[in-house]
């Protein structure tokens, strides 16, 4: 267990826009910051961080809370460990008890097999520097290749012992269950004839390249066979697992994610010993897909940081050819892409083991082209003259170009791509309205072909869902008790009073109260409820902590929520940060701010939910008066039609107070 000293200094220490600022690109936005969401696929920036409020909202997605929420739902964290990854950002030390076995039991799978491929890629370390076989094989093959001491360490590089179950044996010595190494893939188990279990290391007597999480949490390996072995890969990864899927990681982005935010801009290679050579040279924005095809997760993930990558290719055409087709899929994405290719026989590993940083800089400088350039400079030389290969290499970059959402960026290529292939830009805009047009058929198709598998047959017994006023004016109370619950007010109230005749008339009387003691006391008055479970618990909590605090911080608040309470109640106060209209005064605009009334929007509120109420009661007196017509229940009859006139009476005083007409 994690002490409460070490908890409160987490707290102290957080600065909301800091942390997740380590994984999302922020912009300021008035007060707040803007960004891409996280969580879904977007283009348009809908996360937002209130510093003053430290908390965030994720629109696209629903999700919200404070730094600590952020972290548990984006690297799928349990709350101890969010507390220990902030501790380790702020240099707070961690005060801990030892855990019990019972409490080692009851870890969830995940963290399990995160814990095993932490032991695992500790293991490898210590077997690369503190064993023969690992300092004459591995470290060896590490320092052949280039790399200093302080590279191998910050990359975590390790070595693999040479024997079928070295990893296996020591891992279930230190209390590591058999069933966690084998789903992380760290462990291959094979049933023999007899019935027994055979273990076997997947990673025997291979070079070990962590791959890490945004976070810096270790999600798999990639391993390098240094044998001439034919048989075995050349390289091989961990399998898919709960932890790591190969088609949403990026290996190094946790080394380069702050340099890609600051230059804005991404290089992106194909290999481990290219990403680490490029670190160590000093060009730190340098990422790889881990030798697999680019995917569209991959390229979202550098989204997050920049719109701008820059693809480096070697100088196998061969290679080249094959992977240009992941340039459509960053295009695809709204991202802006540039090309470099290196000299033949050469890769971005060794180029940049020869040559020093102002060189590779200059290189990459002189020799990053467009993508349009890129690629008619590839095709022309490959259709020489051949008029109808020519015809086919423009149709291919026209089909580049469709995939480019904006529509200003795909004008300008095609504009680009006919200056460039010397043909008319009339020719090639049809022939871009041709492929847009066969996509969208295409697109077309596929929504059929979807919407005829799913056979939705639409029920038109159930009536369109409607807003639900109450729930509406509920959400509206606990945005009013969380912005100004502790504000004083002068609040109005219509008062009954007898004058000189007896008559019982309306008199108008003032009052000085806090906001959340006026809401609390109307709501009593008229033995209101909240019909939202939320709302409700969410209530409840913040009267008690606005009766007893005496300064009311919203993030204090946010603290003791759940995170089903948490997410709504941020949902709720971003909602206001949303749409808020900002610098209006420097163009001589004057908005009328909600909290320059505060007084009438409580009461507003609170009127508008007791005339909801009253109309409830009144289409039920009404039902009853329809249900309820025998002659024996005249009486009965007669009171609901005075009940139904009182009702009615009452809610033309409440429109009155709303300046609204019934």
């Amino acid at each position: 267990m994690i002490h409460k000293n070490t908890v409160d200094a987490v707290y102290d220490a957080i600065r909301i826009e800091e942390v997740i600022g380590d994984f999302v690109t922020l912009k300021k936005s008035g007060s707040n910051f803007k960004g891409l969401s996280p969580f879904s696929d977007e283009r348009t920036p809908s996360f937002m961080v209130s510093p003053v409020k430290q908390i965030w909202k994720d629109f696209s997605s629903g999700k919200g809370g404070n730094a600590i929420a952020f972290i548990m739902e984006h690297e799928h964290y349990s709350y101890p460990e969010a507390i220990k990854y902030l501790a380790k950002k702020y240099n707070i030390e961690v005060e801990e008890t030892e855990q019990t076995s019972e409490q080692k039991e009851k870890a969830n799978e995940k963290e399990s097999l995160f814990l095993v491929n932490e032991y695992a890629n500790q293991f490898f370390q210590q077997k690369l520097t503190g064993s023969e076989e690992g300092k004459a094989i591995g470290l060896t093959y590490y320092k052949e290749r280039g790399f200093t001491e302080d590279t191998i360490k910050k990359f975590e590089l390790g070595y693999s012992p040479d024997l079928w179950d070295a990893f296996t044996n020591a891992a279930i010595k230190s209390s590591y269950k058999l069933e966690f190494l084998e789903k992380t893939g760290l462990t291959i188990v094979k049933e023999a004839k007899d019935g027994s279990q055979k273990t076997f290391d997947r990673f025997k007597g291979r070079v070990m390249f962590p791959i890490k999480s945004l976070s810096g949490r270790v999600l798999g390996f990639g391993g390098r066979i240094l044998t001439n072995d034919k048989k075995a890969a050349k390289y091989l990864n961990s399998p898919q697992s709960e932890v790591y899927d190969k088609s949403k990681v990026l290996y190094g982005i946790y080394h380069a994610k702050q340099a890609i935010a600051k230059e804005d801009e991404c290089y992106l290679v194909e290999g481990y010993t290219d990403v680490i050579q490029f670190h160590q040279t000093g060009v730190v924005n340098t990422v790889s897909s881990s030798g697999t095809a680019l995917t569209p997760d991959q390229i979202r993930l550098i989204s997050r940081l920049t719109a701008n990558i820059t693809v480096l290719f070697d100088g196998d055409a061969a290679g080249i050819r094959a992977s240009i087709r992941g340039i459509d899929l960053i295009l695809e994405q709204g991202m802006n892409v540039r090309i470099c290719t290196f000299p033949a026989g050469e890769d971005p590993d060794s180029f940049a083991r020869e040559n020093t940083l102002p060189e590779l800089k200059e290189y990459l400088n002189q020799n990053t082209q467009d993508f349009i350039q890129f690629k008619a400079s590839l095709l022309q030389e490959e259709s020489k003259n051949d008029p109808s290969r020519k015809a086919e290499m423009i149709t291919d970059m026209v089909r580049s170009i469709s995939k480019i959402p904006d529509a200003i960026k795909k004008e300008l290529y095609v504009r680009e791509c006919a200056r460039i292939m010397e043909i008319s830009e009339e020719v090639l805009f049809n022939t871009l309205a041709q492929t847009l047009a066969g996509a969208e058929r295409e697109q077309q198709k596929k929504i059929a072909v979807s919407k005829k598998q799913m056979e939705v047959v639409p029920d038109t017994s159930q009536p369109v869902e409607k807003v639900n006023p109450q729930y509406e004016l509920e959400k509206k109370i606990i945005e009013i008790l969380l912005l100004y619950g502790k504000k004083e007010e002068e609040f109005e109230d219509l008062v009954l009073k007898e004058n000189e005749d007896g008559d019982l008339v309306p008199e108008l009387e003032k009052h000085t109260m806090c906001v959340f003691e006026k809401i609390f006391l109307d709501l009593q008055e008229d033995e209101i409820e909240f019909t939202n479970e939320t709302f409700k618990a969410a209530y409840n909590i913040l009267i008690e902590e606005l009766n007893l605090v005496e300064t009311f911080k919203i993030e204090n608040f946010i603290n003791k929520m759940t995170p089903e309470i948490a997410s709504q109640i941020t949902e709720i106060i971003m909602n206001e940060e949303k749409y808020e209209l900002h610098r209006w005064d420097d163009k001589e605009i004057h908005v009328k701010q909600k909290d320059w009334t505060v007084a009438r929007y409580v009461s507003d509120v609170i009127l508008n939910l007791r005339r909801f109420l009253i109309n409830l009661k009144i289409e039920e007196l009404l039902e009853n008066f329809k249900k309820d017509t025998s002659i024996s229940e005249e009486l009965n009859l007669e009171e609901i039609k005075q009940d139904v006139m009182d009702y009615t009476q009452l809610k033309k005083v409440l429109s009155n107070k709303l300046n609204r007409v019934v």
